[in-house]
């Protein structure tokens, strides 16, 4: 993932493209740093933005409060590793200074010098002559100091549920108290503002749902806001996921689970094989594609296949306090599915028709047994006859 600056850089390589050609132009500030009042083991940005035909170059200096006309140069990783310089050059020359686990020594004024004269770095030069330069002053306050009571774990489901008192107690600052209020998880939590130093927060009926991260916040009339965090843990209850899915084969399936609890859950997926073994699911087969989020995951499986992806699929959320899981179904259908029913009745009548035609032969050699009767009947007349006529013959005679 690229950083702030890294995407400056691309869309100020970009613009720099597609300007035509312009005469050259002394370097000039768009965009200064801004002075800031930190606590002690907070972080600071500054910004700075120049314009000029060449691109100017853009520098950091930093000098003590006491010491103002006494610079020195910043330089990447310095303060060991504290401080982080990223520049970008495009069609303006853009820079940031970041400075992370803030001490009293860091406070001073920092400044940003641009120049695009040849002359610029001639040790000959007077630096002031030949370089712009914007500056922000940084002063860093020592962080009140605050009682917090310690973590909470939430048991689970015990059919009697105790409340929990969370507590914070301002002891020690060095501005005015202002007000207190409480967040969740960076949200504040309404209705509770107060001016009290020493506060308090109920959970009265805890559940999984009330974990997360708790914060005490204070604010002072002339410094920034201090706070002290507390933890509420709790281990991962699924209250989402889909029980089954029903697709055709060849189309895409989407399965997914959603969790409540604290910290944020570790995220597997398996599948069922028979006999209580199972197989992990991942996204090194090219078709099942698994993406996880805070409290929240989701497996989807594209060009399924009738013979090996229908079965159990079982999402797992785990975390140091405890885990839980769930399963889906997933059912794949042929194409042919929709032609099912009529594939039954045509199959009935087929079967009715060889019934019918198999009782017709059946029947037959009885029929035409019947039809020979008048015959020989017929025949045994006739014999009949001729012995009469040839006894009147011999009579005659």
């Amino acid at each position: 993932m690229l950083s702030y600056a890294g995407m400056l850089a691309l869309l100020l390589i970009h613009g720099n493209m597609m300007l035509p050609y312009v005469s050259s132009q002394n370097a000039g500030f768009v965009k200064s740093p801004m002075s800031e009042i930190k606590l002690t083991g907070d972080a600071f940005e500054l910004y700075c933005d120049v314009v000029g035909n060449p691109v100017p170059e853009i520098q950091w200096w930093y000098a003590d409060i006491n010491r103002a006309d006494s610079f020195k140069q910043l330089w990447d990783g310095a303060r060991k590793r504290r401080v982080s310089i990223n520049t970008a050059y495009g069609a303006n020359g853009v820079s940031v200074l970041a400075i992370s686990r803030l001490t009293l020594e860091d406070a001073g004024i920092y400044e940003c010098r641009a120049s695009n004269d040849p002359r610029r770095n001639d040790l000959r030069q007077n630096p002031s002559i030949t370089w712009i330069r914007t500056q922000a002053t940084i002063s860093v306050l020592q962080k009140p100091r605050i009682n917090a009571s310690d973590q909470e774990i939430l048991q689970p489901k015990s059919g009697q549920e105790l409340p929990i008192i969370l507590q914070c107690n301002l002891t020690n600052s060095h501005s005015t108290h202002w007000e207190t209020f409480w967040m969740k998880n960076g949200q504040e939590i309404p209705n509770t503002r107060t001016e009290h130093k020493h506060t308090k927060f109920k959970l009265s009926k805890p559940r999984t749902d009330d974990s997360g991260e708790y914060m005490c916040v204070y604010s002072f009339k002339s410094a920034p806001n201090a706070n002290a965090s507390i933890e509420v843990k709790a281990a991962p209850e699924i209250i989402g996921h889909k029980r089954s899915e029903n697709k055709k084969e060849g189309e895409n399936a989407t399965l997914y689970c959603k969790s409540v609890g604290y910290p944020h859950p570790l995220w597997t997926w398996r599948k069922k094989l028979g006999r209580g073994s199972y197989i992990d699911v991942d996204n090194s087969t090219g078709r099942f594609f698994v993406i996880n989020k805070d409290n929240f995951t989701e497996l989807s499986i594209t060009g399924l296949d009738i013979r090996t992806d229908p079965g159990e699929y079982v999402c797992n959320a785990s975390n140091i306090i405890g885990s839980k899981e769930s399963v889906t179904i997933l059912r794949v259908r042929s194409h042919l599915a929709p032609l099912w029913p009529f594939l039954g009745v045509l199959a009935e009548i087929i079967i009715l028709v060889v019934i019918i035609v198999v009782y017709e032969k059946r029947k037959r050699p009885d029929e035409v047994q019947d039809d020979d009767e008048p015959v020989a009947s017929t025949k045994t007349n006739s014999t009949n006859n001729h012995k009469d006529k040839n006894i009147r013959q011999r009579n005659a005679n």
